[in-house]
């Protein structure tokens, strides 16, 4: 038992030692001290880095890639207060979000994150080429980590390719769409879409829980035609983006049946949040892998806030992860300048 024991100490020792060699030997050439550093470019991050800048707290914001995430990759934003313009993409409306924050004071670098130090007062984020050390660490890069599961999945990702019925839905209007997915979360997608398409293509490789309400119910509705034990192995399209779904049903003769569909809804595995660079530190985690916080956004570990679909929220809207960006920038301003109170951020004429 005393040797068994000491196997996982050693393997600890060791995983430790190789993360060690790992910052050694980068050797990162810059080294930038700041008040906030926040992991993540998206919606949630940009509006944290707009209000801890705000409240004069030097802020740097790492992002990997501004073209890469859940909102960049959106085709239109029409749900989104104060936003008029329907054909707003959802890469513009992030740009004016980080443009906004650069304009108070925020350090924007594009840098991939690959270790972060989140225990003592002092947290450090690493990347090839630059090191950051801030007093709080913001945890924003979103939950888009779930590799492409069907072949065209990638490629026509916001040309009709979709994780969010809610989001895309209301284009889809007297359209044909694919939900692909046998999960609560497929069914509460699907049921919203019944809504506005013409015709909703459930696809489920097992059948639904005979006793599964929510999914009788859906499959009630005169617009939805389940097929059953069937894969989805394809997605269809061109230039103009999705045109089909290509089918294979385990029944019948195993024919493949190409499916025409302008949207598909993805619903497999859901949406895995983007959680690798903290292995080995104490940040606790939901059983769902979405970072576990308080109502203020803060993890258990002091000076460490988890905003935005990280959280594995099932409330995946632009509108929500902005919210998220300020509750934690409010609640970090508080811990840093010690107070017992929320500072508000508005000016009073």
């Amino acid at each position: 038992p005393a040797a068994a024991a000491r196997k996982p100490a050693r393997a600890a020792v060791a995983k430790a030692a190789r993360r060690a060699a790992l910052v050694v030997m980068m050797s990162p050439p810059e080294e930038v001290e700041c008040d906030v550093v926040i992991v993540g470019g998206g919606p949630a991050g940009c509006t944290c880095a707009l209000y801890t800048s705000r409240a004069n707290l030097k802020t740097v914001m790492l992002d990997k890639n501004p073209a890469a995430g859940a909102l960049a990759i959106t085709s239109h934003i029409a749900n989104y207060p104060g936003v008029e313009d329907t054909q707003m993409s959802g890469a513009a409306l992030l740009e004016r979000m980080r443009d906004q924050a650069i304009e108070y004071g925020t350090v924007a670098r594009r840098a991939q994150v690959f270790l972060v130090e989140a225990d003592g007062d002092s947290k450090t984020v690493y990347t090839p080429d630059l090191t950051v050390k801030a007093k709080a660490l913001v945890l924003a890069t979103g939950a888009m980590g779930r590799p492409p599961s069907f072949k065209g999945e990638d490629v026509y990702l916001g040309r009709g390719v979709s994780y969010c019925a809610t989001c895309d839905g209301a284009f889809y209007q007297d359209r044909e769409v694919a939900v692909v997915g046998v999960n609560a979360e497929a069914v509460e997608e699907a049921q919203f879409l019944t809504k506005f398409a013409s015709t909703v293509h459930w696809v489920t490789a097992v059948d639904p829980k005979p006793d599964d309400a929510h999914a009788q119910t859906l499959l009630a509705e005169p617009n939805v035609k389940h097929w059953s034990q069937t894969r989805m192995t394809t997605i269809e399209g061109d230039d103009s983006g999705v045109t089909g779904a290509l089918l294979h049903p385990k029944k019948g003769d195993g024919e493949p049946i190409s499916l025409p569909v302008e949207g598909v809804f993805i619903y497999v595995a859901g949406s895995k949040p983007i959680t690798d660079f903290l292995d080995g530190q104490a940040v606790e985690l939901n059983p769902d892998g979405g970072v576990k916080v308080d109502e203020e956004m803060a993890t258990n570990v002091p000076g460490v806030y988890a905003i935005g679909d990280i959280r594995n929220t099932p409330y995946k809207q632009v509108v929500v992860a902005a919210s998220d960006g300020c509750i934690a920038a409010m609640s970090i301003d508080r811990f840093l300048k010690g107070r017992k109170t929320i500072k508000v951020d508005w000016i009073h004429k």
